[in-house]
């Protein structure tokens, strides 16, 4: 066999080991995101506004914590994950186009159409709120939730099944489980749809990064919370 041939089967993943590594990752993400919704529920409010205003963004990021540890297990390269190519400027570009379009015809339409609490509520009345609100969203719930489930979990489950369809349905259903904490089966299915929706803008739009689903699903839960206020 030539020397090439043995090259290409040492590069070939290891499905045993990806399944453990994913199943890993799910029962650690699952567990993090259940300490996550009770710590918000019961102790959050205990910390002065600024601690809390922290809190919730680092708690975020804590959902990374067991997928990271095992890319470092694993010795791969965090950059596989982010897809990052040296364009940035165009994939932050690409990120806000998505988001526009996102806003237009997920949020301010329906509210339009008087569907306004489907869509949302707040409280929020002072310019620092909503300013703060876009901050969590796009360095807190986007970075970690991007990172995870259109990253690791999609790249594993395309180590487990050579299938681009595959890590799409299967990430997109475990997206919308994993929200199973912070509402109910409807709340379940349309974040599913949404995780659909980015891992098809992931596939399918020219140099659309890790980096451009953040701004997107960051820019457009940050809009869902300004129109709602303002229409």
């Amino acid at each position: 066999m030539a020397k090439r041939d043995i090259q290409d089967i040492k590069l070939v993943p290891n499905t045993r080991h990806s399944i453990v590594q994913l199943m890993v990752a799910i029962i650690g993400v699952f567990i993090t995101i259940f300490g996550i919704t009770m710590f918000n529920r019961y102790l959050l409010m205990q910390f002065s506004l600024g601690v809390r205003m922290l809190l919730m963004i680092v708690t975020q990021w804590s959902m990374m914590l067991v997928p990271i540890i095992l890319v470092k297990i694993n010795r791969d390269k965090f950059g596989d994950y982010w897809m990052i190519t040296e364009n940035i400027p165009k994939q932050i570009m690409i990120g806000i186009i998505l988001a526009l379009f996102m806003s237009l015809f997920l949020t301010i339409v329906p509210i339009l159409l008087g569907f306004k609490e489907m869509v949302g509520s707040t409280s929020y009345s002072q310019p620092w709120q909503f300013i703060y609100e876009f901050v969590y969203v796009i360095i807190g719930v986007a970075l970690a939730e991007e990172f995870v489930f259109r990253g690791y979990i999609f790249n594993k489950l395309l180590e487990i099944k050579n299938s681009r369809w595959f890590a799409i349905i299967m990430s997109s259903m475990l997206f919308g489980i994993f929200h199973i904490f912070n509402g109910n089966l409807l709340q379940v299915f349309m974040t599913a749809i949404l995780g659909f929706l980015f891992c098809i803008f992931r596939e399918k739009i020219k140099d659309c990064t890790l980096l451009s689903l953040v701004i997107a699903h960051g820019l457009y839960d940050g809009m869902i919370t300004l129109w709602v206020a303002a229409l």
